[in-house]
């Protein structure tokens, strides 16, 4: 990395309706589609506002190849680690709005599985009047591949699970998975990391025991528990974590949590808390 310089990219983008609806189909809650002209849901702008790269310019994981925006990191697992949004000013569906990002640090580390690296990008989302209305950090952490100790599912299982989100009770819900909703979540987000829907490399290569379920995925499941629930007020700031990987066809749970200072919420898998798929969520509300 000792050549590469972050850069700052620019653009402005339709907050476009069509991915927006993709999304809704996938969620299939019950809730009303987003339209033109409606705010866009917490998180949605990962939809919204996806990029698709260019074929020539993928590497051999799937996603576009490192050393142009992101660094030449020569480390295999790309992995979403989690990051703070805050939410000054609605965003509506089929707005135009102006894109900034950046790569505002790149840290070296070491942990228990070996050398990792922690990339910190920066995305700043303005309105057509040039006001501020999201700002984004997002953690990327490179790791070196893993073994597999286990194997869950295998190539075309499970079966589908029509719709993801189930309620159990208050502010609990079920999260079930299949690799058709991880295929349609991939390209609802112009997201063609491999690891999400071709089994023999994320088993093989990456060493991982199954289909990854995205982060982002997760990330927005929790941020979804508010609108299913009802709960008042508009939230302005989320601040996420993935703190273990979810598999393709693991069980899962939701829950939610109001105190007095917002909403916690948090999604386990099958190993509960003590092990397993973990992601937590702070939501502050106004």
């Amino acid at each position: 990395m000792r050549n590469w310089q972050p850069r700052t990219v620019s653009d402005t983008e339709l907050l476009d309706p069509y991915p927006v609806a993709t999304f809704a189909a996938l969620l299939d809650d019950g809730r009303a589609t987003p339209r033109p002209g409606d705010e866009l849901p917490p998180l949605w702008h990962w939809l919204a506002l996806a990029r698709w790269p260019s074929s020539s310019a993928l590497g051999s994981d799937g996603h576009s190849a490192r050393g142009s925006f992101l660094p030449p990191v020569d480390l295999p697992r790309r992995m979403f680690a989690g990051g703070d949004v805050t939410l000054h000013r609605p965003l509506r569906v089929g707005d135009t709005v102006r894109r900034e990002s950046t790569v505002e640090s790149v840290t070296e580390k070491s942990g228990r599985s070996g050398a990792l690296v922690v990339v910190v990008v920066r995305t700043r989302l303005f309105d057509a009047d040039g006001s501020l209305c999201v700002d984004e950090r997002q953690d990327l952490i490179y790791r070196e591949s893993g073994t597999t100790p286990r194997t869950v599912g295998a190539a075309g299982t499970p079966q589908p699970v029509a719709t993801p989100l189930r309620r159990v009770q208050e502010w609990t819900w079920n999260f079930a998975t299949d690799p058709t909703l991880l295929m349609r979540f991939s390209a609802a987000t112009a997201n063609p990391h491999r690891i999400h829907y071709d089994w023999p490399y994320a088993t093989g290569v990456e060493g991982y025991p199954g289909l990854v379920v995205h982060g982002p995925l997760i990330t927005l499941a929790l941020a979804e528990l508010p609108r299913l629930e009802n709960h008042p007020g508009r939230v302005i700031r989320v601040r996420h974590r993935s703190k273990a990987p979810l598999f393709c066809g693991e069980p899962a749970q939701l829950h939610g949590e109001r105190t007095a200072d917002g909403l916690v919420l948090e999604l386990f898998g099958s190993g509960g808390s003590s092990s397993g798929a973990h992601a937590s969520m702070t939501m502050d509300i106004e």
